[in-house]
Formats: structure tokens, sequence, C-alpha cells
């Protein structure tokens, strides 16, 4: 199993959402966190988009209802960006959102106004994914 995040090798998290309030406060509570690191904050699908071919994040917090549209926003980032991992974010806990994103790729889905700790455990184990799906493969490119 692959040893989790640490300061040295951290887990790079992507923020996605329209409100210029909440992307701050998700940026201080991931950017506080010893393991993790700000890969960059998205106010758009563009710009999201952008961001992650240029930085290449483990994880993604994308709001459902992004500007672009969250659906199509996870498509191009999970076609353009092996490997990473989109964590729906929304103000909407009802089935057809969570339904929408889980047909699109996403590897999670969480509720806004959950807790901080909550999020942050979500993050890094969607994180812990990406990095031990990227172990194996290095291991058997060696032994191949």
């Amino acid at each position: 199993m692959t040893p989790p995040a640490t300061p040295e090798d951290p887990v790079r998290v992507l923020i996605c959402d329209d409100s210029t309030i909440l992307r701050a406060a998700l940026a201080v509570v991931v950017g506080s966190q010893p393991d993790l690191v700000l890969a960059g904050s998205a106010a758009n699908a563009d710009e999201a988009i952008r961001l992650a071919v240029a930085r290449r994040p483990h994880v993604v917090v994308l709001d459902v209802r992004f500007p672009g549209g969250g659906p199509f926003t996870a498509e191009q980032i999970l076609r353009l960006v092996p490997g990473v991992r989109i964590l729906a974010f929304s103000a909407y806990g009802d089935q057809g959102p969570r339904a929408e994103m889980a047909a699109v790729g996403a590897a999670g889905y969480l509720v806004k106004g959950v807790a901080n700790a909550q999020l942050l455990a979500e993050v890094r184990a969607l994180g812990a994914e990406v990095m031990e799906i990227a172990a194996r493969a290095a291991e058997d490119e060696s032994g191949a």
C-alpha cells in the first residue's frame, strides 16, 4: 500500500467554484494542511480545464452547477488529465446531480456545508487512490 502524502509529496488539489468566497475559504482549508497543496482555483469551465492540464492535480473539487457545466468540466478534465479524481461539490443533495456526476466519472460527491474534516478526509482518500495507482504503475514499469 502507498504511504500517505507527505509535505515532500503532497496531494495537489484544484478548487473549482463560481463563488469567490467559497474558493478563498477552501484555499485556506487546503493550504493549511501539510500533506495537501493548492494547485489553483477556477471560476469557470475554461479556467478549470486549463489549470487542470497545466498543473496536473490529483484531486479536483468541482462545483456541480459550475459555469460552463460541472459534468462537462468533469468529463474534459478526466479526458485530459489521466488518473485525476473529481470530487463533486454541490449545494444539492438529491439523487439527480449525484447520478449525473457519477455518470461522467466523478469519484466522490459531497454536499456543501460538510465539516472541513469530512472534506479533507475525502480529498485525502481520493489523493491516496491516485498516488497508489501511480506507484503501482511505476513498479510495473521498473519490473517490466
